[in-house]
């Protein structure tokens, strides 16, 4: 059940080609807008989340993984806490 609002506001030029396309496609306005704007949507997630590297590239890429980390004062911080989970012993 759809029960959130979004509200926007078109050009009459702009809701005239949003429901020629949506009729093309047996849709109403709100179905075809809202298909629209879920698809772009994942896209812009999957294109923050997914990257695509070449042969070499991946090589580096999994070359800087698997090195050791440099010493620093923020890694000897981090590395000296006690996980939260971890048991104490008293």
């Amino acid at each position: 059940m759809r029960d959130a609002a979004i509200n926007l506001r078109a050009r009459p030029e702009q809701r005239d080609l949003i429901d020629q396309a949506a009729t093309l496609l047996g849709k109403n306005r709100s179905d075809f807008m809202l298909e629209a704007a879920c698809e772009r949507a994942r896209a812009v997630v999957l294109d923050q989340v997914f990257f695509s590297l070449d042969t070499d590239k991946f090589q580096q890429f999994t070359s800087l993984l698997d090195a050791p980390a440099a010493p620093n004062a923020g890694l000897k911080r981090l590395m000296a806490l006690q996980a939260p989970w971890a048991a104490r012993a008293e």
